[in-house]
C-alpha cells in the first residue's frame, strides 16, 4: 500500500525487471519480478499478479503492493482474529472489501461463524485471485458459509438488513472508491448494522507514514464507537513494516474481553496471532498512541 503512484515495472530487460513503490516521494521499497501472471485493468483499477523468488506471488492494485505469499499471513490474521476471539459468538460476519479472498479464509476458520458476507466493489479482483491465489485463500471465496455481494460497500451498509456481529474493513488505501470507507459517514452506517455486542476493525494505514491521515480516521471513529483501540502488527512489505488497525465497539474492551484459553481451544494453524500477541498488539508506543488520540489506547 502507497501513497505516491509507483513506478512501473521495469520491462526494458525482461531478465532485470523490477517494480518499486514509493511514499511520500522520497522512500520506497522494491522487488524483483521473476514473472508477470497477470495484468489487467477493471473498471475500477490496475491488477496485477507477479512472482518473486523470495515473495512467492504477489497481487498489486493500482500498482501498490496488497499481499505477498511469503508474509500475507501477518496482515490478515491480524486483521480478523483480534475481533473474532474478543466477541463472545461471532456469528455473522461482514467483510469489506478483501477480494484476494485471505481475510475471509480467516474468518471461516471459526466454526462458530455461520454465515460471512463479503462487499467487494471490483469482481475483477476476486476472479484474479480464484485464478492465480488458490493456494493462499483455500477456496474460501466458494466456501458455501460465504456470501459474495458486488457492490458499493457504502451503499450496501446503509441498506436495512439484518446486524452482524463482526465488520471488518479490509480495504485498500484511502483513496479513490475507498476514500469514503475512512470517513464518519460509513462508520456510521457500520455501527448501525452492528449487533450491541458487535466489533469492527479497519486497517488504518502506517503510523510513520500517514500521520495526518491516521489522525483524521480515528476523529471519524471516536465520534461514532464508545470503544476505539489501536492496534499494531508487523508487515514488511508494507510502509515501514509497522501497520496499525482500529478495534470499534459499543462497549467491549479488547483485551479485557480475550480468553486465552478459548484461543488455545481452537488450536488453529496460526502462524502470527496468538492470545499473548493479541494484548501486546494494544500496548502501543507513545508516537502511536498520540496519533490515536485520547482513547486510542483505552475506552
Amino acid at each position: 500500500m502507497s501513497d505516491h503512484a509507483p513506478d512501473p515495472v521495469r520491462k526494458d530487460d525482461p531478465a532485470d525487471a523490477w517494480s518499486h513503490e514509493l511514499h511520500r516521494g522520497v522512500v520506497g521499497r522494491g522487488f524483483k519480478v521473476g514473472r508477470v501472471l497477470y495484468s489487467g485493468q477493471s473498471p475500477f483499477q490496475s491488477i496485477e499478479l507477479l512472482d518473486n523468488e523470495w515473495l512467492g506471488r504477489v497481487l498489486l492494485l493500482y500498482g501498490s503492493v496488497m499481499l505477498t505469499e511469503r508474509e500475507e499471513f501477518c496482515y490478515h490474521e491480524m486483521i480478523a482474529h483480534p475481533a473474532l476471539f474478543a466477541h463472545p459468538a461471532p456469528r455473522r460476519v461482514m467483510i469489506v472489501g478483501g477480494g484476494d479472498g485471505c481475510t475471509l479464509r480467516e474468518v471461516l476458520r471459526h466454526p462458530c461463524v455461520t454465515e460471512a458476507v463479503q462487499v467487494e466493489i471490483d469482481r475483477q479482483v476476486c476472479d484474479v485471485s480464484r485464478r492465480f491465489l488458490s493456494d493462499l485463500n483455500r477456496g474460501a471465496l466458494d466456501d458455501p458459509r460465504a456470501t459474495l455481494v458486488f457492490q458499493d460497500a457504502m451503499a450496501y451498509v446503509a441498506e436495512p438488513g439484518p446486524a452482524f456481529d463482526v465488520i471488518l474493513s479490509d480495504t485498500s488505501d484511502p483513496v479513490g472508491p475507498a476514500e469514503v470507507l475512512f470517513q464518519k459517514g460509513f462508520h456510521q452506517r457500520v455501527f448501525d448494522r452492528l449487533a450491541p455486542d458487535g466489533v469492527f476493525v479497519c486497517q488504518t494505514e502506517s503510523p510513520f507514514f500517514h500521520e495526518a491521515e491516521i489522525r483524521d480516521v480515528y476523529r471519524s471513529l471516536r465520534e461514532v464507537f464508545p470503544v476505539v483501540r489501536m492496534y499494531l502488527a508487523h508487515l514488511p512489505m508494507y510502509p515501514s513494516g509497522c501497520w496499525s488497525f482500529a478495534f470499534c465497539s459499543k462497549g467491549l474492551d479488547p483485551v479485557a474481553a480475550l480468553d486465552p484459553a478459548r484461543v488455545a481451544a481452537a488450536d488453529l494453524p496460526l502462524r502470527y496471532y496468538t492470545a499473548d500477541v493479541h494484548r501486546g498488539a494494544f500496548a502501543l508506543p507513545a508516537f502511536a498512541r498520540d496519533l490515536a488520540g485520547p482513547r486510542g489506547e483505552g475506552a
